[in-house]
């Protein structure tokens, strides 16, 4: 009878189905028959030596994971909001953009051989421009106190490239244009530079004919007794604007590096 019954029934129903690795969930094929059967063929495991990890390692290794990832994901972002360039530029846009870069690595290498000079720095028409974004600073900054009234003129001045070059990048996606922005906010650590030496002699002439009590710096510098510091941080001044200027610079190199490749696919 049980003979009878065992033809009569589907193969499949009386099969036994092998186990799933209880780690990787891998299931047993018929190829894996040269893999002893205690071993998984997959991730290596024996079955009967394995055991689940705890409860807190799994929160751990499962958060260390999230964090790679969103690591990552931030890293991506960023390198496609900054190192982005546009592959529809023309080639008489690109070769302006060449010349234009040029013209400023020259002019940011007058800045720094320069070095801390007041006449260097002051005598460029760029200061002039600066001029009206720290004396708008002054006043932004006002609220916060009269010590961040007082830095808010060499900090304005710094930042508004800054904000130019995030409108650029973020909004226009134009990084060659938000290299040139960098590249202006390391002129204006040098830029301060000078102010920053001058703190001990209040020397420099100051505008609408202010007297000393009104130098920046000289009251900074008093207020927090940096006096004696006044030419290191006006050379850390110079040093960090050195150093924007010249990543200004590689970056819109970099951007004109991948425009170039476009073009040259075009032809």
């Amino acid at each position: 009878m049980c003979t009878k019954l065992l033809g009569i029934l589907p193969l499949r129903t009386i099969s036994m189905k092998p186990k799933a690795c209880p780690k990787c969930k891998y299931q047993r094929q018929p190829e894996d028959k040269n893999v002893h059967t205690g071993i998984c063929p997959s991730c290596g495991i024996a079955y009967a030596k394995w055991k689940p990890p705890e409860k807190s390692e799994i929160s751990i290794e499962a958060s260390s994971t999230s964090l790679d990832d969103g690591d990552g994901k931030l890293l991506d972002r960023l390198k496609e909001t900054f190192l982005y360039a546009k592959p529809d530029v023309d080639s008489m846009e690109f070769w302006f953009r060449v010349a234009l870069l040029a013209a400023f690595t020259l002019w940011g290498c007058s800045f720094v051989f320069g070095g801390v000079d007041w006449e260097s720095v002051g005598g460029s028409f760029l200061h002039s421009i600066n001029l009206p974004f720290h004396e708008f600073g002054h006043v932004l900054f006002s609220p916060f106190g009269r010590f961040m009234a007082i830095l808010g003129g060499s900090l304005f001045q710094i930042l508004m490239p800054l904000i130019a070059l995030l409108s650029f990048s973020i909004q226009m996606r134009d990084n060659f244009a938000a290299s040139i922005m960098l590249w202006w906010s390391g002129q204006n650590f040098i830029d301060v530079a000078p102010y920053i030496a001058d703190a001990p002699y209040r020397a420099l002439p100051l505008i609408l004919g202010l007297g000393e009590e009104s130098h920046d710096w000289g009251n900074l510098l008093t207020m927090t007794n940096q006096m004696d510091n006044a030419a290191a941080i006006a050379n850390m001044s110079f040093f960090i604007g050195t150093i924007v200027m010249i990543a200004g610079v590689a970056w819109g190199a970099f951007i004109l590096k991948q425009q170039y490749e476009y073009l040259e696919a075009d032809d």
